[in-house]
């Protein structure tokens, strides 16, 4: 029986998130005045045309002003928000670090940015952020004793 496509129907949005690693700790700000609250990432939906790259980069330096060094795909997560009847797909990206202050620029949207050990993440985390975490996501791999596993590419 093929499939038939039904007029009128949600499509689920791309979204791209970036897991940013200092030593054990990982990069997460706490969002507000969006759908999902809770500890997450930087990140937001992927433009068109721009790849899963482009889109971790142009989020991070837009949210918290940080460049990165290597950056590659990581997990991806089909998460609803049943709250706000959304749909999305989220990509994560796991970015190198590279130094920096991170700052808020963009207060409307994020109580600010905090570096949170890779054991012991903060309360409510993002939906998809939840969705790893459920998935018994190894958070570590990426860390300090592993940051080869980035820089070598």
């Amino acid at each position: 029986m093929a499939y038939k496509m039904q007029e009128n129907k949600k499509r689920p949005l791309v979204g791209v998130g970036t897991l940013i690693y200092h030593g054990n700790r990982i990069l997460l700000g706490q969002r507000i005045n969006s759908h999902g609250n809770g500890w997450a990432p930087t990140g937001g939906h992927l433009e068109f045309g721009e790849s899963f790259e482009e889109g971790a980069r142009r989020e991070t330096l837009e949210e918290c002003g940080l460049i990165l060094g290597t950056v590659i795909q990581g997990p991806t997560v089909n998460s609803f928000f049943a709250a706000e009847q959304q749909h999305s797909v989220s990509i994560f990206m796991i970015g190198q670090y590279i130094g920096g202050i991170p700052q808020n620029r963009e207060p409307n949207k994020c109580l600010g940015w905090f570096w949170f050990d890779v054991n012991n993440l903060p309360n409510p985390l993002f939906l998809p952020l939840q969705a790893l975490v459920d998935q018994q996501f190894n958070f570590a791999y990426y860390s300090t004793n592993n940051h080869d596993r980035v820089t070598n590419l």
